[in-house]
């Protein structure tokens, strides 16, 4: 199975108007700081692997290579500043929706930031606003076994291997997330006008 993220797996899969333009790369230090300041809307970067990924409240988002959906995508919502924190749980909601779609599993989102199967974190959510927009990065966890995911007491970790055994193309579910979270987004942004 070609499970790459590269542009000729993603684009033709991409069935929506985020996504587009598309940067990939094998390796960077994160997805946030591949998307340029007058990116548009919809700008994605995605990589194979971070050096430095990060989560909410600087927490270390670590995978290896190849095992994860590790993306960022450049937005720019027009809604009062106070309402922006609702764009972390509007992305989780469109992440559990294409892991449900995908995968078949029944996540749940919890505040502020993180997707859930059966308590355990597959998937995180980081929204940083700057000038107008804001640069929306997601990391699923999909390929990795139990020894390859951090070991959290309080915030136990699982990947969609673990949950289906089933190896999930990562392309397919970034085309998923991708459309969930134009559709959420739009509904959302329409519920300010």
């Amino acid at each position: 199975m070609d499970d790459s993220l590269d542009p000729e797996t993603l684009l033709p899969l991409l069935r929506g108007r985020f996504g587009r333009p598309y940067t990939y790369v094998e390796r960077c230090e994160s997805t946030q700081r591949l998307l340029a300041d007058d990116a548009p809307e919809g700008a994605l970067a995605a990589a194979d692997e971070q050096t430095a990924g990060r989560g909410r409240l600087g927490r270390d988002w670590v995978a290896p290579p190849g095992s994860s959906v590790l993306a960022s995508i450049a937005l720019h919502p027009h809604v009062p500043t106070a309402g922006l924190a609702e764009l972390s749980l509007v992305a989780g909601r469109a992440v559990a929706q294409a892991l449900a779609d995908v995968a078949g599993v029944v996540p749940e989102v919890k505040w502020p930031n993180d997707v859930l199967i059966d308590g355990r974190k597959v998937a995180g959510i980081l929204a940083e606003a700057r000038e107008g927009r804001v640069v929306l990065g997601f990391g699923i966890n999909v390929h990795q076994t139990e020894d390859e995911l951090p070991q959290r007491a309080q915030h136990p970790a699982t990947s969609l291997l673990l949950e289906t055994d089933r190896r999930i193309p990562r392309a397919e579910l970034l085309a998923a997330v991708l459309l969930h979270l134009e559709r959420e987004h739009d509904a959302w942004v329409g519920g300010y006008r």
